[in-house]
């Protein structure tokens, strides 16, 4: 209870000290404009840019355009003079050499593929008598479904039947912080796409310095390798699915396989990737460090289909848009005199897409010291009306605010003071939790801050019907929303900046 009162203290002296509106910062709020954005954004999600892929051409086309960006506003490169924070990457390849299961030889990529492994090089052998079916129900919560079941070191077994792709990919990457030794997965869909040769693609880049433990392959397979993964028990797979109660939960449970794989996995240095820094130093309080972040990389070409380039207008270049916009009424402001306090590093995160790459290669190689980076402000997404807002009356005055209070009480209350003074958005937290199943507060580059203990908010407008896909462009972009979003970032960034006190970390 006394850890409630305190961070209600915390929450309600924050917003009282910001209770009076800043002529000056309203003032150079007002250049985050509606035209300087769609100059900002038509360039970074144009075609030429080939989707800003990580480690690609595209992708070091953007950050030279942002660096170029940066260096008109007067921002310094601080990395010895540059803007550009190299993070070494490798790409990573594989080779299923052998499944068996029961003593049945099974075909790559005709009884099942691999969709990620291990990036240990060289040969790797997983083996286990007995695998752990794990009780699921489409939509569930797997943090709840897992509950004490122990999976370290243990091969699992998944069905997503009914689960969407994305809600699937988070499940599994939720399990893979478990650490067990393999996990097996099947649907409907997957069996699908095995028959007619649509495969995941494999491998991919990773950082080659990296304190992050070896990822589990993953099998997905057909339904007939299912059954022969539960032959030991007497049951087929259908009639396994069939035995679960009235909405399809299954208990957890053990079942006997013999089951072994190996690998063979190889390393390659990828193409250049970059972090890109834009460093203003402050006055007074030069020592702390506030900052702005965004990802700028996305998927880069497609594979299929007319149109061959994933532009990712929203996704982010709506972020890193907001980014140098934000930089832009910074840099005005000390042009004339009224340069913050603390420093502040915009930062353009490489390799969100891939993993959070780049954020986490700067958080663990920081240019300014960790302990003296004060908040990490996080873009991501926040130029369109998300599927949840569609129709809503309000659906052009909101923005998903995500982690404020996770580690400083004190944030969310400045957070919420600036909104009410300046702009007025509704502040959305229904992703604002850690068991979130879309796990929104764990998926982009402020949790690579979060995680050293910095605090952060992200601000997101939720996905829609265009994400992660070739129509993702900038005709769809709300512009003037974009604009009242960076708005607010702004002037949050601001109040950061200039505050006599930055915010602490009140929640353990």
């Amino acid at each position: 209870m006394k850890k409630i009162q305190t961070g209600l203290a915390a929450l309600l002296l924050s917003a009282c000290a910001v209770a009076q509106q800043n002529p000056t910062a309203m003032k150079y709020a007002k250049f985050i404009s509606v035209e300087d954005a769609k100059k900002h954004l038509n360039i970074i999600a144009s075609d030429a840019f080939e989707g800003r892929e990580t480690a690609k051409p595209g992708g070091m086309m953007a950050a030279e355009y942002i660096a170029a960006e940066f260096k008109k506003l007067g921002l310094q490169g601080p990395v010895n003079g540059s803007y550009f924070q190299d993070v070494p990457l490798i790409e990573t390849s594989f080779t299923v050499k052998s499944l068996t299961i029961n003593g049945t030889s099974y075909a790559y990529k005709k009884d099942f593929y691999a969709s990620s492994t291990a990036v240990v090089a060289g040969d790797n052998s997983f083996d286990t008598k007995e695998i752990i079916f794990l009780g699921h129900k489409p939509g569930g919560d797997v943090a709840a479904e897992l509950g004490k079941t122990d999976i370290t070191g243990k091969a699992i077994f998944l069905v997503n039947d009914g689960e969407t792709p994305s809600n699937t990919t988070n499940r599994i990457a939720y399990l893979q912080t478990k650490k067990p030794l393999m996990i097996i997965s099947t649907s409907a869909a997957v069996a699908d796409n095995i028959s007619k040769g649509r495969v995941a693609r494999v491998g991919g880049p990773s950082l080659a310095i990296t304190t992050k433990a070896p990822l589990a392959p993953v099998f997905s397979i057909t339904a007939d390798v299912a059954n022969q993964l539960l032959v030991n028990s007497g049951e087929t797979f259908e009639t396994f699915k069939a035995s679960g109660d009235d909405k399809g939960m299954q208990a957890n449970q053990v079942i006997k396989a013999d089951v072994a794989a190996l690998i063979t996995t190889t390393t390659n240095p990828a193409g250049r990737a970059v972090e890109v820094l834009g460093y203003m130093p402050g006055t007074d309080l030069k020592d702390q460090v506030l900052v702005f972040s965004a990802h700028y990389d996305h998927l880069g070409l497609t594979k299929s289909g007319a149109d061959k380039v994933y532009n990712g207008a929203d996704d982010d270049g709506s972020g890193t848009t907001g980014i140098l916009e934000i930089a832009r009424a910074f840099a005005q402001a000390k042009k004339e005199g009224h340069g913050p306090r603390r420093s502040i590093l915009f930062l353009g995160n490489v390799g969100e897409e891939k993993g959070l790459l780049g954020s986490e290669y700067y958080t663990d190689h920081p240019i300014f010291p960790l302990k003296n980076t004060i908040t990490d402000l996080n873009i991501d997404m926040i130029g369109r009306v998300g599927s949840e807002y569609v129709g809503k009356p309000d659906s052009a005055n909101y923005v998903y605010a995500i982690g404020s209070g996770m580690l400083s009480v004190e944030l969310r209350g400045i957070s919420e003071a600036i909104n009410k003074k300046y702009t007025n958005l509704i502040l959305d937290y229904t992703y604002d939790n850690t068991t979130d199943k879309n796990r929104y507060y764990y998926r982009s580059d402020h949790y690579n801050f979060a995680k050293h203990g910095v605090p952060i908010i992200f601000y997101f407008n939720g996905v829609h019907a265009d994400y992660h896909k070739a129509t993702d462009e900038v005709s769809k972009i709300n512009f003037p929303l974009l604009v009242k979003r960076a708005q607010l970032v702004f002037y949050t960034g601001w109040e950061l900046a200039n505050r006599a006190k930055k915010p602490q970390v009140d929640v353990f």
